[in-house]
């Protein structure tokens, strides 16, 4: 298996795509918003990328759930497991391609505590704590998990305590194996500037080219605007100006900030999974895709 990572804005998907088509891949997304239909602006799917040369390579986990829903990093596990099986019996190469870092850990090293489930009682309660109140409480519950706990945000910092508290309370559990092909991780890091510049110019080019039409849309499809603030950046600014929160200037410049934030703490957690053990060969970011795909190609 071929992963590509990288922060937003960094060229996965273009080298993705090239790459299947000079050998025989089908591309997985890792990618916890483009599961969504409805949501292809906001999220970046480029779906454009995935024709090469009048071919189209197949890709997996875009556009399997409705906007709205909610899909998890356990549900990503068990999707991608099974298609790489399927992937395998075709004797087609897996390429997993994707920026969400949660997700390609857990896949990648397979991590078990993806399966503790939700408990909605104790999020309640610890919904009105601030972060810092919550790493302190985490802190006060060791278990097995401490070590390989991501607490950067509120959100995974809750998650971090319900898996702590689980574990104490079920230290008997028996998890479910799985295991996943050999890979090699390939990593694009474009220099600070050039990212910067991306995110700004594709920010501008998504708002020109429909983006708050389709946050709209999905709003007059009933979806609430809880629901897609939930999801972060694009569709929670936006939401916020269509309910009459925000002005639209101030989504602009919210956004530049925040998504280039997202990019930041993004390789914040792909150096963390360097840390856990996950070998990434960095690829020069001073050449052009074709090189790249060259790069791996030879490696292979």
């Amino acid at each position: 298996m071929i992963v590509i990572l990288g922060p937003t804005a960094s060229g996965k998907t273009r080298l993705a795509a090239q790459l299947a088509h000079q050998i025989g891949g089908e591309i997985i997304s890792a990618d916890s918003r483009q599961v969504y239909r409805g949501m292809t602006i906001g999220t970046g799917k480029d779906l454009q990328e995935y024709v090469v040369n009048g071919k189209t390579i197949p890709y997996h986990l875009i556009d399997i759930l409705d906007a709205g829903e909610k899909y998890n990093v356990h549900q990503f596990q068990q999707d991608a497991l099974r298609i790489l099986i399927q992937i395998s019996q075709r004797g087609h190469v897996p390429i997993l391609c994707g920026g969400t870092g949660l997700y390609l850990q857990a896949l990648l090293q397979t991590h078990q505590f993806t399966e503790i489930p939700v408990n909605d009682t104790l999020r309640q309660a610890l919904e009105p704590l601030s972060h810092e109140e919550l790493t302190g409480r985490f802190l006060e519950i060791p278990s097995g998990y401490s070590a390989l706990a991501d607490t950067s945000t509120r959100k995974r910092t809750i998650r971090a305590i319900e898996i702590a508290t689980y574990l104490n309370f079920n230290p008997q559990h028996v998890f479910a194996k799985a295991s996943v092909p050999a890979y090699q991780v390939y990593g694009l890091n474009p220099p600070v500037e050039i990212r910067r510049q991306r995110i700004s110019q594709r920010l501008h080019e998504r708002m020109q080219n429909g983006l708050v039409e389709e946050v709209q849309v999905l709003l007059n499809r009933g979806i609430l605007p809880e629901n897609l603030i939930y999801y972060g950046l694009e569709y929670k600014f936006v939401t916020q100006y269509l309910i009459g929160d925000l002005s639209f200037d101030t989504v602009i410049q919210r956004l530049e900030t925040e998504i280039h934030r997202f990019a930041k703490r993004q390789m914040t957690y792909f150096r963390k999974m360097e840390r856990d053990g996950i070998a990434i060969r960095w690829l020069a970011s001073d050449t052009t895709p074709e090189k790249w795909v060259e790069t791996i190609i030879s490696d292979l």
